[in-house]
């Protein structure tokens, strides 16, 4: 049975976005992962109505807004093969499904402590075939199992000095901690505990969004 006419539009919409914006950051995203994609946003759609995973509802913006936004950290991450990248406090698996869909041959770990988002969280991956990914219901303290990370990354966590402290002990010796901030953050960074040294501070521009962004990389002193 083919889709109504109002569902082909709206995703034809979605992939014209995502098409588009992949381009703008200069990704290698193929029509498969942007399928992939799709197909997340269309489930993160379907279970915001019972589980409020997200206050952004239109298509549109949750290209822009949560995607795009994911995927431009990308070019601030490690570009080699095999990165091992924990996302803290994923929520609806931002930024790490993007970041799964993008990059098959990363190791991508999610955490949250909510066991319906957990829940969500796998059955995304199972969905999308994430062999790359895996989702935890605990918190990022009691996080046990897992060897270090590459990259621990955080969308909307914490603080910077809460972050850190829960989150460091998972960081590789040469890893990183990486906080996605909106306008950069200057008393949380004056906070930022003496065995972390904050070494870069990049903006980002992502496609169709017009507000404030930045990066706050973080490494072991």
């Amino acid at each position: 049975m083919s889709a109504p006419p109002e569902t082909a539009e709206a995703g034809a919409d979605v992939d014209a976005a995502l098409a588009s914006g992949v381009a703008a950051l200069g990704l290698a995203v193929d029509a498969a992962q942007r399928a992939k994609l799709a197909h997340y946003l269309a489930l993160l759609a379907k279970w915001n109505r019972t589980y409020n995973l997200t206050a952004i509802r239109e298509p549109s913006r949750m290209v822009t807004h949560h995607v795009l936004d994911s995927l431009a950290v990308l070019r601030h991450l490690p570009k080699r093969d095999g990165v091992r990248l924990l996302d803290v406090g994923s929520g609806g698996g931002l930024p790490g499904i993007p970041i799964a869909v993008a990059r098959p041959d990363w190791r991508v770990v999610m955490v949250d402590p909510s066991h319906k988002k957990a829940a969500f969280l796998t059955q995304a991956i199972v969905e999308l075939s994430l062999r790359n990914a895996a989702a935890h219901a605990v918190r990022v303290e009691d996080l046990a199992g897992e060897a270090p990370f590459d990259v621990v990354i955080s969308r909307a966590f914490a603080d910077l000095a809460t972050f850190a402290t829960a989150s460091g002990r998972h960081v590789g010796g040469s890893g990183a901690l990486i906080a996605m901030k909106g306008a950069y953050p200057n008393e949380e960074i004056a906070e930022v505990p003496a065995a972390f040294a904050v070494t870069a501070t990049p903006s980002i521009a992502v496609p169709g969004l017009d507000a404030s962004r930045h990066l706050v990389v973080m490494e072991r002193r």
